[in-house]
């Protein structure tokens, strides 16, 4: 067993273990009799169901059922939600505590919880309620959103076909119209021909209404109105949005700031009419908010009645109101206070109060950035950026930058960049040599070497000292990792399906599982060849997500025609420095990868800590440069099309009239650092929140970087973005060796990608776990599966490493420094697995002396 470990694991129990019985003997003091047999009530059976067992059930999809049973589950918690939100803030409980304990009610059944001390139950259901009233308010809304968004896409597609279908008919009466005008020119009628019977001919044609309607389109050139045609759509659907979004909006406190006050006028107005069972058609125009409405929306949302009064179209008007409230909550200037996602900006930061302290608070963080005086940080970076405007124009001009390509395109010159290839491709011709071995076999291997399986303690802690089969643990791990599931390894090892089960319930949680992975990367970083992994001497990572049909409806799956046609999906996000995978995490196929770029590196808990990191186009938004520059990261992505990037993100400190008109490389507009410097108390604030994690990171970020906020705290963060992307973009321009670095660790995260799906092949790769837990567990099982193969890799080319050098075989020992750890051609996925049979031994000392007698062989080009 590796030193340390043990001891360090006991500390952190002994820690919780004190925690808990600090906050329950607190909590004793609180609670009253009623509200203990209220919480008792939730363990209670009743009719053979147990309510909490009811609450941990999270809704499938967005349908309307499922969300009816969400809002009944709201109903149930409230009052004891209430009482919770009234308490931990007095028990001085982090958000991410709370959010452990609630984790805890999840993992233990109802029989486990009862075995608790009370108190510690009451602690736990109290943390589980108030973050599972939350999170049912982030469903909730998210819900709303996700459907107001579909029906209007839906009358956006409407409309357009409408529009076509308009002009298509149009264009085949303006046919038969000219065949109208050519009986004036017809030798064949005579000249005495009666008119009725020229005219009977046309009307054989076109009869008279549609020859009118197309003599009034030539006349005036009508245009069609498609708006019209979207409310049109509207009327006919309105039965099925008033299904899917008055419950939500019945069931929401709404808030907004003031310039938002209107639309939670009419919003309460809809809740207050419909809870009284009246329909809006019963109210006087007057009477209905209006002040919310667009003046461009108000021609299509009244009508003239019989008595030629102005009246308001019931459906339209609702809809408008859910539209409005939708475009507040994207914007953030509508939100819930009950929830996590979608909570104001101000209560995602650090309590205004506490900031009065913020020396201590960022003395706290850590964050050095933060310390220095702005205007002396600005000054600095101000010169810097003119300094190297004029630098990188400078060796343009004179052919120095040679990678720099200037192309006419047309009566316009635009220039490119050269871009290096791809030079680690995966399962190198070095792994062809090698045995087969079972991926069992590796698993134990990785085990000896690195003991990660005895972080897997019982889920009771010290309730109990029951130890795991390392032969079921690995069984269990697999069935995870590889989206068999528990039932299909069962029939293809020699492990019974309830051994799995109940070693799965017991032992395979989150937390267990990060440790895990943590120990295996941290045993690869302190082998002898992992420094040589470096590039450009930094520890330069990546982040990227890989899609996974579901073949389940989850809450978190979405549609994404492009990756999954006509399914559902979710995305596994991850990070990997020096070609292993440090963290992931899943998220939705509609997230935007950005909000997660500072989360996934922040909660990185491996010894390895990059320096430098990059992501594609996916992962850049208006506010990443700055965020991790202020963390002590060098944010480094790749765009799409640079070209277009640099014309319109490149800033300087001067208006762009002061700049050389000859420079190649201009600045577009001049960048504001006064405006930063008046915000600067607010930024420090958003950072020290982020450091603090007052709430989930990439909600912040989400608030920050969405374009439809533009007040003034958040326009100066973006403006001190762009400065350091204006930095950014001149260094990728004018440094070869920085592109390629930053190539080459995209390329290592999309090498990674390969194994992770050669890992989870069964079920055709497409999900099976019902819940969102169940595609963390799985995300997190098959890393761990990819780190014991990257380990294994990395063991032996590390032996082999120091073999070669020993020989003398200075040439071989630096060809083997570029062989990729990311192979899996000679391991075995498939076949029967016997885990209580003893292992395959792999002796690796036997291997490194049979592979040092061949040659390291390479991929053509490398």
């Amino acid at each position: 067993m590796m030193p340390g470990y043990t001891s360090m694991q006991d500390i952190i129990g002994q820690a919780l273990t004190y925690e808990q019985d600090r906050l329950a003997t607190i909590l004793s003091r609180y609670l009253s009799r009623s509200d203990k047999q209220r919480l008792n009530e939730l363990l209670e059976d009743s009719a053979g169901l147990y309510e909490i067992t009811q609450l941990k059930r999270e809704p499938k999809d967005f349908s309307a059922g499922e969300i009816k049973r969400e809002i009944q589950r709201g109903d149930q918690i409230r009052d004891l939600y209430l009482l919770a939100d009234k308490l931990l803030p007095d028990l001085d409980i982090s958000n991410e505590s709370i959010k452990y304990y609630a984790s805890l009610v999840n993992y233990y059944s109802v029989y486990k919880l009862k075995r608790f001390d009370e108190l510690t139950t009451y602690l736990y259901l109290l943390c589980f309620v108030y973050h599972r009233y939350q999170t049912l308010h982030d469903n909730l809304i998210q819900c709303f959103v996700h459907h107001v968004r579909q029906f209007r896409e839906a009358a956006k597609e409407e409309g357009k076909e409408q529009v076509y279908q308009q002009h298509r008919e149009g264009n085949e009466k303006l046919d038969k119209a000219a065949q109208i005008l050519k009986l004036f020119t017809d030798s064949s009628i005579a000249r005495q021909t009666p008119f009725h019977q020229v005219q009977s001919r046309a009307f054989g044609i076109l009869d008279g209404p549609q020859i009118d309607l197309v003599a009034d389109h030539i006349a005036t050139d009508v245009k069609v109105d498609e708006t019209a045609f979207q409310w049109g759509y509207i009327d006919d659907v309105a039965s099925q949005f008033k299904r899917h979004l008055r419950p939500i909006n019945a069931s929401v406190d709404w808030a907004a700031s003031a310039s938002h006050s209107a639309v939670i006028e009419a919003t309460d107005f809809l809740k207050n009419a419909f809870s009284r069972g009246r329909s809006l058609g019963q109210y006087a125009t007057k009477s209905l908010p209006q002040h919310f409405i667009p003046d461009a929306s108000k021609r299509y949302l009244y009508e003239v009645d019989a008595s030629r009064q102005r009246r308001v179209r019931p459906d339209r008007y609702e809809f408008s109101v859910y539209r409005s409230l939708r475009n507040g909550v994207e914007a953030g200037d509508i939100f819930c206070r009950h929830s996590v996602r979608f909570r104001s900006f101000e209560d995602d930061l650090v309590d205004h109060d506490k900031w009065q302290d913020k020396e201590q608070l960022i003395e706290q963080t850590g964050l050095k950035s933060l310390k220095q005086p702005i205007r002396e940080h600005l000054d600095e970076l101000e010169d810097y950026l003119e300094r190297r405007l004029i630098e990188v124009n400078t060796r343009i001009a004179s052919g120095e930058n040679e990678h720099f390509e200037m192309k006419r395109r047309g009566a316009k010159n635009r220039w490119t960049l050269k871009y290096p290839r791809n030079t680690e491709p995966v399962n190198a011709p070095f792994f062809d040599a090698l045995k087969q071995v079972d991926i069992g076999a590796v698993l134990h291997f990785v085990q000896q070497h690195c003991p990660f399986m005895d972080v897997f303690d019982h889920v009771l802690g010290r309730y109990t000292r029951q130890q795991i089969d390392p032969h079921i643990l690995t069984a269990c791990l697999m069935a995870w990792g590889t989206n068999m599931g528990l039932g299909r390894m069962a029939d293809a090892c020699d492990i019974d399906y309830q051994e799995l089960v109940s070693a799965s319930d017991n032992f395979i949680r989150l937390e267990t599982l990060k440790e895990a992975n943590d120990r295996v990367s941290n045993a690869i970083a302190a082998l002898p060849i992992f420094e040589h992994y470096d590039i450009g001497d930094a520890v330069h990572s990546s982040s990227d997500g890989q899609k996974f049909e579901t073949r389940i409806n989850t809450i978190n799956a979405r549609y994404s025609p492009k990756y999954f046609g006509l399914k559902k999906g979710v995305v596994s996000y991850s990070l990997v420095a020096n070609h292993v995978p440090v963290n992931a995490k899943i998220i939705g196929a509609n997230d935007h990868e950005s909000h997660y770029v500072f989360d996934i590196l922040f909660n990185n808990t491996s010894d390895i800590q990059p320096e430098v990191h990059s992501t594609d186009t996916h992962g850049t938004n208006a506010v990443n440069f700055a965020i991790l520059h202020l963390f002590g990261y060098q944010f480094a992505p790749r765009y799409r099309d640079f070209y277009d990037t640099v014309r319109t993100s490149l800033y300087g400190f001067q208006h762009p009239s002061q700049y050389d008109d000859e420079m190649i490389l201009k600045p577009r507009r001049k960048l504001n650092p006064e405006l930063i410097v008046e915000e600067w108390d607010n930024i420090q604030r958003i950072m020290v929140s982020l450091a603090l994690k007052t709430t989930t990171q990439d909600i912040i970020v989400r608030k920050l970087s969405a374009f439809a906020l533009k007040n003034k705290t958040r326009r100066a963060l973006w403006e001190y973005d762009h400065i350091l992307r204006s930095l950014y973009l001149l260094d990728y321009i004018d440094s070869a060796s920085l592109r390629r670095n930053v190539q080459r660790a995209l390329n290592r995260g999309e090498n990674y990608h390969q194994l992770r799906r050669a890992v989870s092949y069964a079920n055709f790769g497409k999900l099976r776990f019902k819940t969102e837990h169940d595609q963390q567990i799985w995300g997190e099982c098959a890393r761990l599966i990819t780190n014991c193969i990257i380990y294994y890799n990395t063991r032996l080319l590390s032996d082999l490493l120091d073999y070669k050098e020993s020989a003398g075989d200075l040439e071989g020992a630096e060809r083997l420094k570029q062989v990729s750890p990311v192979a899996w051609q000679h391991i075995n996925f498939f076949g029967r697995y016997e885990f209580r049979r003893a292992p395959e031994a792999i002796n690796l000392r036997e291997i490194v002396r049979e592979l040092g007698q061949l040659p390291v062989r390479l991929a053509s080009g490398v």
